[in-house]
């Protein structure tokens, strides 16, 4: 899960990806704005790895500059896949037979674990929930760790936004199964002592034992 995209950067990406390899001229007639604007919005989203920059050699003259929207742009422009998890997610929990809804929740769960712990190495429960905090926060969840409630108790896990708060509210399997993918992951039972669905600002995951 990254980060959304603004939605004026998503439609100078959509603009910007409609036109092909463009000049900061050819942008400025198109969208109505000034050399500046086009400019600041391109060096951003270049940083960013959205935006790619060619150089263009002619026979005269000096060499100009085009833009194209990169691979992770396009990417990122097409990465809206909320209704599509919904809807498998309503189809997972509409399967009749037990046996097969519990393979395909597993399945679910065994990628998550592999995804979300990718990065998990310490043999340290503490380090490693940091690690998945890390994590996490690479693929664009809010999240940060807190202390536990007593001296000496491990961290707490903290998500300031749910990631599946649609989800979350028509089903709260979701949330369990991310317990279950966290408590893996860390190699302890890990068990929600907040959640945005009881009506909580946030999300908390506390290690058990």
């Amino acid at each position: 899960m990254r980060a959304s995209l603004e939605q004026p950067d998503r439609d100078f990406l959509a603009e910007l990806h409609r036109r092909g390899q463009v000049s900061i001229s050819e942008l400025c007639s198109a969208m109505k704005v000034t050399a500046t604007a086009v400019r600041q919005r391109l060096v951003r989203l270049q940083a960013a790895g959205l935006v790619d920059r060619n150089v263009v050699r002619g026979e005269r003259g000096r060499p100009h500059y085009l833009y194209g929207v990169s691979q992770e742009g396009l990417n990122r422009l097409g990465d809206n896949y909320r209704e599509l998890a919904l809807l498998l997610w309503d189809e997972i929990q509409q399967i009749e037979e037990p046996d097969l809804k519990s393979r395909m929740v597993n399945k679910l769960r065994q990628s998550l674990v592999k995804a979300y712990g990718e990065s998990v190495r310490s043999e340290n429960t503490g380090e490693r929930m940091e690690e998945l905090r890390r994590g996490l926060a690479r693929r664009g969840f809010d999240v940060e760790l807190k202390a536990g409630a007593a001296e000496g108790l491990l961290p707490v896990l903290r998500e300031n936004a749910c990631p599946y708060h649609e989800l979350a509210m028509k089903d709260s399997s979701i949330c369990d199964l991310e317990e279950t993918v966290f408590s893996e992951i860390v190699g302890v039972p890990i068990r929600r002592s907040q959640c945005c669905r009881d009506g909580h600002s946030c999300c908390e995951f506390a290690p058990v034992g």
